[in-house]
């Protein structure tokens, strides 16, 4: 892994008492949020691993719920989050499941909806607040957040990929990484697209406005 500054090897300025399990659970309920459109009115979270294990003594309950606040890590309302959230009339369960085997140990599956929408995502924290997103309503993914990023329901259908990334291209933008996942042939797929500069809305808008382009989120 290269780090790009030193605070990419200390951790991120947090609210502790983990950087695992606080800030690295914070960055996952803001993903989520951010991948959601607004503030979710019911969350239903369940824990694997060592977060199923130690959640209330690290205040990883608290983390996620913060993030789906959009807080950041360093935000003094952090530890307040899950009072905020019921003040709110944000309807939040937590869930530990001990017996699944996961890939890393502190794992997360949350489901939010609420304004007719839906998400369900896996979020893993990897160490010094790093997060990847893995899992996006059952499509398999690496997210970590640290590019901008385009993440595109669409049609698995002939030239789809190849109409994004021309819009792209048209924007004079660098495609850093790109991915695509597919349930089934011919059914849907998810494009997730990371870029080197910030994604405007003007081309989240005009890949929308493309046939076959069911949903598209922006994570600046």
């Amino acid at each position: 892994m290269r780090y790009r500054s030193v605070f990419d090897i200390i951790g991120p300025v947090m609210i502790g008492p983990s950087s695992s399990h606080t800030a690295g659970a914070a960055r996952i309920g803001r993903m989520a949020r951010k991948l959601f459109g607004s503030t979710p009115e019911r969350a239903d979270i369940t824990l694997y691993g060592s977060f199923a294990e130690t959640y209330r003594g690290h205040g990883t309950d608290v983390a996620l719920v913060a993030g789906l606040l959009d807080f950041e890590t360093d935000d003094s309302r952090l530890s307040e989050a899950l009072s905020i959230a019921a003040k709110k009339g944000i309807k939040v369960t937590f869930t530990t499941d001990k017996e699944t085997q996961t890939e890393h140990p502190n794992t997360a599956r949350l489901r939010l909806a609420g304004r007719g929408n839906a998400l369900e995502l896996v979020g893993v924290s990897i160490g010094g607040g790093k997060i990847e997103i893995t899992e996006v309503d059952g499509f398999s993914i690496s997210l970590t957040g640290s590019n901008p990023a385009l993440l595109v329901l669409h049609r698995d259908k002939y030239g789809a990929v190849a109409e994004v990334a021309g819009l792209i291209a048209k924007y004079e933008m660098n495609i850093s990484h790109m991915e695509v996942s597919r349930h089934e042939r011919g059914h849907l797929a998810m494009m997730v697209i990371q870029t080197d500069e910030e994604i405007n809305d003007g081309l989240a808008a005009e890949i929308s406005g493309l046939t076959n382009m069911l949903n598209v989120a922006v994570l600046s």
